[in-house]
C-alpha cells in the first residue's frame, strides 16, 4: 500500500534500523522508544489490523511470534523478560494502520490492567 509508512519501510523507501528480517516479517527499532528496548514487528504483507487478519493469513501471527523470540534473543532480553503488545484500532492506540506488535524490554516494566 503506497501511503502506508510500514509498507514504505518494507519496500526500502523509508529507512529503519533493522533487527531481524525474513520472508514474512521485519523487525526494526521504534523511533520513539517507550523502553530501553523497543522494536516493532510487522508482516511484510499489508494487513490493516488484527481485525483484518483472514484465516488464510493466520500463519503470519506465528511468524510474528517467532520473530519476537529471535529479536528478544538478539537484543539480550530473552532471559530477563519482555512484553509483546498489539494495539488494534484507534481506541487502543493504533496509529499506523498496518498490523504490528511492539516488543518492549530492557527494564522492569510496570503492571498493566
Amino acid at each position: 500500500m503506497k501511503d502506508c509508512l510500514f509498507c514504505q519501510i518494507i519496500a526500502g523507501e523509508s529507512p529503519c534500523r533493522k533487527v531481524y528480517e525474513d520472508e514474512e516479517v521485519l523487525v526494526f527499532h521504534d523511533l520513539l522508544p517507550a523502553a530501553p528496548v523497543h522494536v516493532l514487528i510487522i508482516p511484510k504483507a499489508h494487513v490493516a489490523s488484527m481485525n483484518e487478519v483472514k484465516e488464510e493469513q493466520l500463519s503470519v501471527l506465528a511468524a510474528i511470534h517467532r520473530a519476537a523470540q529471535i529479536a528478544a534473543r538478539e537484543l539480550g532480553i530473552d532471559r530477563t523478560g519482555y512484553r509483546l503488545v498489539n494495539n488494534c484500532g484507534s481506541d487502543a492506540g493504533q496509529v499506523i494502520p498496518h498490523l504490528h506488535y511492539h516488543l518492549l524490554g530492557g527494564k522492569k516494566l510496570g503492571m498493566t490492567h
